[in-house]
């Protein structure tokens, strides 16, 4: 699925990537296969001096993910770390954002996009449908346009989840904040040298 897109929307003094929790306990035979892809996009964004921020979970004891549901993953370091062909890009990322819950809009996050004056939200990452979907309808609710890279999220569940996640996102975002990651990449590097 591809949009209409607007050429204003790639102004990347008004445009974040936000890379959704892509950790060493979040990869799985049915999320791995994302991992180039999200470093494409990192890249690629990178490149063109647009900001990135990277987020990442903590399953602290106590939360609802254990006394509800009984899960208890993503306790420790090794679990919580960013994948590793993630890592060299963390030192150059607009912010990293740790959190305890499934949206990246922590009270931090929320501060972070506000005073950088970003409009729109280009989101990937683990799991489409949680934390990826969850930060989208945050950051719709919240004023922002999100967008969902598809083929640079994926859900440890497998592909019914995500594709489930992406199915509720197209009702309740538009289908048109659907993109695919040769989209996102082709609308930024357009912009490179533009805004310098």
């Amino acid at each position: 699925m591809t949009a209409m897109w607007k050429a204003e929307w790639v102004d990347p003094r008004s445009t974040a990537l936000l890379v959704i929790d892509v950790q060493q306990g979040f990869v799985n035979q049915h999320s791995r296969g994302i991992i180039p892809a999200v470093v494409r996009l990192v890249d690629g964004w990178q490149a063109a001096g647009a900001p990135v921020v990277l987020s990442r979970f903590h399953n602290e004891p106590g939360s609802p993910y254990e006394t509800i549901t009984g899960w208890t993953r993503l306790r420790t370091p090794e679990e919580q770390a960013l994948v590793a062909d993630l890592v060299p890009f963390a030192t150059s990322a607009a912010a990293i954002i740790d959190k305890h819950q499934s949206s990246v809009f922590t009270p931090e996050a929320a501060r972070t996009i506000r005073e950088a004056s970003w409009t729109d939200l280009v989101l990937c990452g683990i799991d489409t449908d949680a934390c990826v979907y969850d930060s989208a309808v945050a950051a719709y609710q919240a004023g922002y346009r999100p967008w969902i890279v598809t083929d640079a999220c994926a859900s440890t569940g497998g592909a019914r989840y995500h594709d489930a996640a992406l199915l509720l996102a197209s009702r309740n975002i538009g289908a048109e904040q659907l993109v695919t990651s040769e989209v996102v990449l082709s609308r930024i590097s357009g912009t490179q040298g533009a805004h310098e």
